[in-house]
């Protein structure tokens, strides 16, 4: 018995941090294009900082601020980020990669908002900036 065997699997292969070459089983994950736009790796930072100071890893923004060396202004400011509503920040950490040229949404058009306590009005307010770029797309 003489016969041959054919096996036909999709593989790709991959490089490991020392460089080396790895097959995998299956087709290759596609990269996504683009970047995360910045407000979202903000809003991200923002809850990580707070989740340290939750804990008790960090004692309190100006700590925070130390070691992140940036101002405590700045820090504030992107603590601040942690006061808007949970739809807008949910909208914000789901916004498309920004494939070229700038982010269409940029922090300063946000801090008004996150620094409004009453959630209602930053819905107003978030609106009135998804408006502006929906009319506006190219000017930005």
């Amino acid at each position: 018995m003489s016969e041959s065997l054919t096996i036909n699997r999709k593989f790709h292969v991959t490089k490991k941090r020392d460089g080396r070459k790895h097959l995998q089983t299956g087709v290759a994950p596609s990269k996504p294009t683009g970047r995360v736009p910045r407000i979202t790796r903000l809003l991200a930072l923002a809850h990580r900082c707070h989740r340290l100071i939750q804990d008790g890893t960090i004692i309190n923004q100006s700590e925070l601020a130390h070691y992140g060396q940036i101002s405590t202004t700045r820090m504030t400011q992107i603590m601040w980020m942690d006061n808007l509503a949970p739809d807008i920040q949910e909208e914000i950490l789901f916004l498309p990669n920004t494939v070229k040229g700038r982010d269409p949404i940029k922090e300063a058009e946000i801090r008004p908002i996150a620094k409004t306590l009453d959630w209602k009005r930053q819905r107003e307010m978030w609106q009135a900036i998804k408006d502006s770029q929906a009319v506006n797309p190219n000017q930005r």
